[in-house]
């Protein structure tokens, strides 16, 4: 549990940079939709973030989801964002389905809690 919470802390830690950076560092050099981009992808590694600490402590299944996700999904938004690359657009997916794989292994997980 301890390295899951080390894990959600940095990512927390590397949200807060991206939404930073993105306001500060990038809004006069890209263009509105590549920020908006970026922001989307800060906005849902934040999301991910949080949710990896006690997602551990109750399936350690969907915090390994929500990483992946959060590498695939943010990942590659930040990237597309910042290089313009359009393929990397084919990744976003698959990390979006990594969050849900996430969210459904949770629910599954907390399904299975005797009140």
């Amino acid at each position: 549990m301890s390295t899951w919470l080390v894990i959600a802390a940095a990512n927390g830690f590397l949200a807060v940079a991206a939404g930073a950076f993105g306001a500060h560092g990038l809004s006069t050099r890209i263009d509105a939709h590549a920020l908006q981009i970026f922001e989307t992808g800060a906005r849902y590694h934040m999301y991910h973030a949080l949710a990896l600490g006690p997602a551990a402590g109750a399936a350690q299944g969907a915090a390994i989801f929500f990483l992946i996700g959060i590498i695939l999904f943010s990942g590659s938004l930040y990237l597309l964002a910042l290089t313009g690359a359009r393929s990397l657009g084919l990744v976003t997916p698959f990390g979006g389905l990594a969050f849900l794989v996430g969210w459904a292994t949770l629910a599954w997980a907390a399904s299975k809690l005797t009140p």
